[in-house]
């Protein structure tokens, strides 16, 4: 898979992960997707950060479609929470990638997990 970024279990990881997705995207000509890509992002680091509390691997490529994972050292599987509480901090991050996203899923290794989701690609 395409080049990744290296990321700690902290809270600022987060923020490194948006910030690298957005210059990657921008560098391929697919603004379009910054939006999208960030929010996902976003929620799958935090779940690194808040769940496995391991450093993680931010990966991108771009082919017919965009896919995107996270791989991290934890074999705890991402929870999608339907019905979430509506006031609750968190639980709606695998909702969200359900709802933006083509496809997504979560693929166990032996030293941890990959979870990843796929957009089209503009034009494609």
């Amino acid at each position: 898979m395409g080049e990744g970024l290296e990321l700690a279990a902290s809270a600022g990881s987060v923020r490194a992960a948006r910030q690298w997705c957005t210059d990657r995207l921008v560098s391929m000509d697919a603004s379009e997707l910054v939006d999208t890509v960030t929010l996902l992002v976003s929620e799958l680091v935090t779940n690194v950060v808040l769940h496995a509390r391991t450093p993680c691997v931010l990966r991108m490529e771009a082919g017919d479609r965009l896919r995107v994972e996270v791989r991290d050292g934890s074999h705890r599987l991402p929870e999608s929470t339907l019905p979430f509480d509506v006031e609750a901090a968190s639980g709606r991050g695998m909702v969200l990638i359900d709802a933006l996203s083509d496809a997504h899923g979560t693929v166990v290794e032996p030293h941890g997990k990959r979870v990843w989701f796929e957009l089209a690609w503009p034009g494609a």
